[in-house]
């Protein structure tokens, strides 16, 4: 497969899928949704792969969300809001494989969506990690919202997304939000030990388990579904478009004028 957007690579049995956009601090766009959704598969179903590895090119960043400069009340590709979200999300919970999220960086608005949704999140000391959608007139509807309740509690997940505060590697961790916390130096190694140790375990006895921890919250597809039509309502609005606009004038945005 020919990618633009991403890095596809196998290391020992792990597949690895780098968003190579280091220069947008890996903000995805509909390519990139696209790209990674197809990797996902290749990955899932290639027998000789026992792991997935999902990060991004650079130091700085493992995602950062949808990238605003494809971003004009819509964004550049196809899906509800312009972006394949449900597609992109239900491709890393139903490959039969564990999805380890690498965040070496931020792990920013949908870049967080991203780490909470992976099988397990292993992050570096100088990683960040966090929620924005309201303070730039977007919000995550569906897994990023009801299944944030399930790993983090229902009242850590509401100030994540209230109040937009950033965490550091060590408070993920401790919130459940990532498994472990590393050195910057030795998260490569960290992520691909965890990797190998995978591939040494049953194929099937994983997926099974796998199907198994998704059955109990795969109503919330439905919850997302529709929660991505109102998005998409609300991005048709002043409101919504205020924060993409003060964005780009490097201003603090106004919500509330709009608000009626």
């Amino acid at each position: 497969m020919q990618f633009e957007d991403i890095l596809y690579e196998v290391r020992n049995g792990v597949a690895w899928i780098i968003i190579n956009r280091a220069d947008k601090m890996n903000a995805f766009r509909g390519t990139t949704c696209d790209e990674i959704i197809k990797a996902m598969n290749k990955a899932g179903y290639d027998r000789n792969v026992g792991a997935i590895v999902l990060t991004g090119a650079g130091d700085r960043a493992f995602c950062t969300g949808g990238d605003q400069s494809a971003h004009d009340g819509n964004y550049d590709g196809r899906g509800t809001i312009g972006l394949p979200m449900e597609e992109l999300h239900a491709a890393i919970r139903d490959t039969p494989k564990p999805v380890i999220a690498r965040v070496q960086g931020f792990a920013i608005g949908g870049g967080n969506v991203l780490a909470t949704i992976c099988d397990l999140t292993i992050c570096s000391d100088k990683a960040i990690f966090g929620q924005v959608g309201p303070k730039m007139g977007s919000v995550d509807p569906g897994y990023g919202t009801a299944f944030l309740a399930r790993v983090v509690g229902e009242k850590k997940a509401r100030e994540i997304w209230y109040l937009c505060k950033r965490y550091s590697g060590a408070e993920a961790v401790a919130m459940g939000l990532a498994n472990i916390c590393v050195p910057a130096d030795q998260l490569d190694a960290e992520v691909q030990k965890w990797g190998e140790e995978l591939c040494e375990r049953s194929p099937t006895a994983l997926a099974i388990a796998k199907r198994s921890f998704n059955m109990d919250t795969a109503h919330q597809a439905g919850i997302a579904g529709l929660g991505m039509y109102a998005l998409k309502l609300y991005y048709d609005t002043e409101e919504s478009r205020e924060g993409v606009n003060a964005l780009k004038e490097k201003r603090k945005p106004e919500f509330r004028k709009f608000f009626k």
